[in-house]
């Protein structure tokens, strides 16, 4: 018997800057048959585990893209800011002005987790 849960191995859809890349698929088999492909969970880092490249405070008219922007060189890249700093959701980075936001180096990159 198949389980609902196979995992379709294949390589990632996602470029490789996105939060998505690497992150398994697998497909649920309904009722009916009918087969849907989704993502499974995407865990996050633990925030100390992360490299400080900087500490950004808060000015009126920040947002998370403008952030990314400015430290990572990459406007698409803010959900890496978000990761390092417990937030529900990345508007919360930017909403309070003099908040302190960590910014850090994405796995991968020289002096990262990974690097």
């Amino acid at each position: 018997m198949t389980s609902p849960l196979d995992v379709i191995p294949a390589p990632s859809q996602y470029p490789r800057t996105s939060r998505y890349y690497g992150i398994p698929t697998a497909v649920r088999t309904g009722p009916d048959g009918r087969q849907v492909t989704y993502l499974w969970r995407r865990l996050l880092p633990r925030p100390d585990s992360l490299t400080a490249i900087a500490e950004h405070v808060v000015a009126a008219g920040d947002r998370p893209d403008l952030l990314a922007f400015r430290y990572l060189g990459d406007a698409e890249q803010w959900w890496r800011i978000a990761d390092a700093n417990p937030v529900l959701h990345p508007d919360e980075l930017t909403a309070t002005p003099g908040r302190r936001v960590r910014i850090t180096l994405p796995a991968g990159v020289p002096g990262g987790t990974n690097g």
